[in-house]
């Protein structure tokens, strides 16, 4: 596929990896990256990320025949209104974000009006790691993108999105935007809420100097997407706050029931609790292992 005029509208790790993407691939031989601060311009030449950089909407979006939304999801809706004047009828514009109820619901009419159609994406890579520097071509080789069509979406359209992120070497489920939500607020976003809970308690000041001292590998690896951006989590977690907080409530039972059996001395429950869950993940690791190797999705 060609993709013509590749607008990325943000260039942070995501941005920059897809801009990288396009280019290995040979989809595009014109990446244009709009960016906010005049030295994220030389950083995205730098690292080649895109072909041209601006911080000029017009230079960047007129034209374009694919826009990719790759800002944090707090700021998506009033960029997309800065972006409406200069956005071509026919144009596809897709997203990054790790929520996509909100997103399509507050872009997808805008897109409309201008005669664009949006479809969200939501490609599960990443890393703790942010900004251009961190980019890589091969991030989404392998991994899961998540495609969000609702019944207002052409046909035509999901399918070039579809065959988008499949170029890029990503295994596509399509799902609609809350369902989406639901499951990756227990998958994702409940992990980043525990892997920031345990560092905010673990590395208190009001503990004992030598605390961080015996905080060893399994602190290390368990916490690592702590690390992550805060405005980004931030906008994650508050938009969507519905999933989360229902999935936070189930989550915290659970640990209750672990702080009863351990109260009472129950060996065999707690035994169960870590067998269960080494099963579970066990089984997990071999159907993604599996998956990958078939390329099924």
């Amino acid at each position: 596929m060609h993709l013509g005029k590749f607008t990325l509208v943000g260039v942070g790790l995501l941005g920059g990896s897809l801009g990288l993407a396009v280019q290995r691939r040979g989809l595009t031989t014109h990446v244009a990256g709009l960016v906010r601060r005049a030295s994220a311009v030389d950083e995205c030449l730098k690292f080649g990320v895109a072909t041209t950089v601006t911080r000029n909407v017009a230079t960047a979006v007129e034209g374009a025949d694919w826009i990719v939304l790759c800002s944090p999801i707090g700021q998506m809706k009033s960029l997309m209104t800065d972006l409406l004047p200069f956005v071509k009828p026919g144009a596809i514009i897709t997203d990054v974000g790790s929520v996509k109820s909100t997103v399509v619901e507050a872009i997808e009419p805008l897109a409309e009006s201008v005669g664009a159609h949006f479809i969200g994406s939501h490609p599960m890579a990443g890393s703790e790691r942010t900004g251009a520097a961190a980019s890589r071509a091969d991030l989404f080789e392998g991994a899961v993108c998540v495609v969000t069509p609702t019944s207002r979406t052409p046909r035509a359209v999901v399918q070039r999105v579809t065959e988008f992120w499949s170029a890029l070497g990503s295994r596509v489920i399509s799902m609609s935007p809350d369902r989406h939500d639901d499951l990756v607020g227990r998958s994702s976003h409940l992990p980043h809420v525990a892997a920031a809970g345990l560092a905010n308690y673990v590395l208190s000041p009001v503990h004992p100097s030598d605390q961080g001292r015996l905080c060893a590998g399994g602190f290390r690896d368990t916490t690592r997407i702590a690390s992550g951006s805060p405005e980004m989590w931030r906008d994650i977690a508050l938009a969507n706050r519905r999933h989360l907080s229902r999935v936070l409530g189930v989550f915290l039972e659970d640990l209750t029931e672990f702080r009863r059996a351990l109260d009472e001395e129950n060996a065999a429950w707690v035994e169960e609790f870590f067998a269960n869950a080494k099963s579970r993940r066990d089984a997990w690791l071999d159907q993604q292992s599996q998956e990958t190797k078939g390329g099924t999705d």
